[in-house]
């Protein structure tokens, strides 16, 4: 016969009889627990026990079965319970197994078999009541990790400021002698001071109020420690009139000692003074009252002397503080007249690209331009005053390496136009290809003031004198202009004139390319 292993320490006694959904028979019960067997073993007498309790009989050597002794079936040696002649009863263990069964924790609905019971549930359910091992309070086992964390009353914290592990309800104690825990200063309102630097921060902080160091001569004024020194020197005849009688009190005794006795003459020893009663008395006591003022005076003068090196340090560490002060100013004002120029040439860098930008929009190099003039009414208000008399269009280009042109219109006219006439003028200007080019300009111009019906453009046709300057090769950024002072009489644009819409006219200028 096989014997049974009773090694196992994870067994457990047998299952709660009250698990089981239906009756139980008596062929699963263990004649020691009185439970559901819990890995049967049949001992040779035939009685079944659970596999824990077995082993907790059978522990001290083989013992009589008390079943056999109740069913008045006793018979050695077949009654003896001996773990050397007990089996596994593979059998009855499938038929339990396959039982039905169901949680008894109050609030849990979970059914199955006692095989599911034993393999899933039990032990692992969330209704189930557990022990607190800290504090011993039964809990619910969902609640346990809960329970541990924020409300058992035993559990260990570490103190988030100096680390240091202490039980919960030690908490408090803590906290009044934790050196690390945060407070907060009264007289300054600053925040989060570890308890030992606060001692320190209240000799140093300037909100914090004390005494004068002169109370002891009679100032009772009290005040912040950062306000101290302006006291001091406020009040330095206050704290001179505080002293002067106690100086004044050293020197009085020593006059009334000289003048309270007589001189008479002796013929071996001269004048001396007479005694009178009492002087004794008050010979022993005036040392005394001398020597306490003498030390009153001389801890005065300390916190005099204390002061004047005080000041003395103090007005030095200002001295210096104003000299590096006066270097980072100029240091300071170095760097920004560095960073104005720098901007003064980033804006002209800014402005000569937006410029370009500006050119290269409206540029064409076809030697067609149409220019498009907004704002009419209040650019001719600027010419009619003499504030802007003329105007320069974007520059155009008779091809990509070709002349560089623009087109300049006075809107109150100009020379014989002025006040009566459109004038507008063709201008030569500089480009970076004169080089190549054929000078002096010939190409024929015809310049138009565009009807905005399309119907009848106003057209005016030149051809360039090549003796005149404005034709040259540009010296400097552009040529004198040529062109048409009287090109359109100002009466066209009255009213409602198709050359004039939205307050927008167009011009175009088309330079006649042949021969290039």
């Amino acid at each position: 016969m096989a014997r049974i292993s009773l090694d196992s320490q994870n067994s457990l006694p047998g299952i709660p009889l009250s698990v089981l959904s239906v009756p139980m028979e008596n062929k699963y019960k263990c004649q020691q627990c009185l439970q559901v067997l819990r890995k049967p073993v049949q001992a040779q007498c035939g009685h079944r026990f659970c596999v824990h309790c077995f082993k907790l009989l059978t522990s001290a050597g083989p013992k009589p079965c008390e079943a056999c002794r109740q069913e008045e079936i006793y018979e050695e040696p077949m009654s003896i319970l001996n773990s050397n002649e007990a089996f596994p009863d593979n059998a009855a263990g499938r038929e339990i197994a396959s039982l039905p069964a169901r949680c008894l924790n109050q609030g849990c609905s979970w059914t199955g078999s006692i095989k599911e019971y034993e393999a899933q549930h039990e032990g692992r359910c969330e209704y189930e009541r557990v022990q607190c091992e800290a504090c011993q309070a039964a809990i619910l086992l969902k609640d346990k990790d809960r329970h541990n964390e924020r409300e058992c009353e035993a559990r260990t914290l570490n103190c988030k400021y100096c680390k240091v592990t202490f039980n919960f309800k030690d908490i408090k104690a803590h906290d009044e002698i934790c050196l690390k825990f945060p407070l907060q200063c009264k007289d300054c309102g600053k925040k989060k001071i570890p308890r030992e630097k606060f001692s320190d921060h209240i000799k140093s902080c300037v909100k914090s109020k004390s005494v004068c160091p002169f109370s002891e001569v009679g100032c009772k004024t009290v005040i912040e420690n950062g306000k101290l020194s302006d006291h001091e020197h406020s009040s330095t005849m206050e704290h001179l009139r505080l002293l002067l009688p106690m100086v004044l009190t050293m020197t009085h005794p020593r006059s009334e000692a000289l003048g309270s006795g007589e001189l008479q003459e002796d013929s071996g020893l001269g004048l001396y003074r007479a005694p009178e009663e009492g002087d004794g008395a008050a010979a022993a006591a005036q040392p005394v009252d001398l020597e306490k003022k003498v030390i009153a005076l001389e801890n005065i003068v300390c916190v005099l002397n204390r002061e004047v090196e005080r000041s003395s340090l103090t007005l030095e560490a200002f001295a210096h503080q104003h000299r590096l002060d006066q270097e980072k100013i100029e240091n300071l004002s170095n760097r920004v007249r560095q960073l104005e120029r720098t901007v003064t040439m980033r804006d002209l860098q800014l402005s000569e690209t937006e410029q370009l930008v500006r050119e290269l929009q409206n540029c064409t190099y076809d030697g067609i331009f149409v220019w498009k003039i907004n704002d009419f009414s209040r650019r001719r208000q600027d010419a009619v005053a003499g504030r802007t008399p003329a105007m320069f269009s974007p520059a155009f280009y008779s091809s990509k390496y070709g002349y560089k042109m623009c087109l300049r219109l006075y809107l109150n006219g100009d020379g014989t136009g002025r006040g009566t006439h459109l004038s507008l003028f063709f201008v030569v200007m500089k480009g970076k290809c004169d080089a190549l080019l054929k000078w002096p300009f010939s190409q024929k111009v015809t310049l138009m003031l565009l009807d905005q019906n399309n119907r009848e453009h106003i057209i005016d046709a030149f051809r360039p004198d090549i003796s005149s300057t404005s034709f040259q090769r540009p010296i400097s950024e552009m040529n004198i202009a040529s062109g048409c002072p009287l090109f359109c009489p100002l009466a066209k644009l009255a009213g409602k004139s198709p050359y004039l819409r939205d307050d927008t006219i167009f011009i175009k200028a088309i330079v006649d390319l042949t021969g290039l």
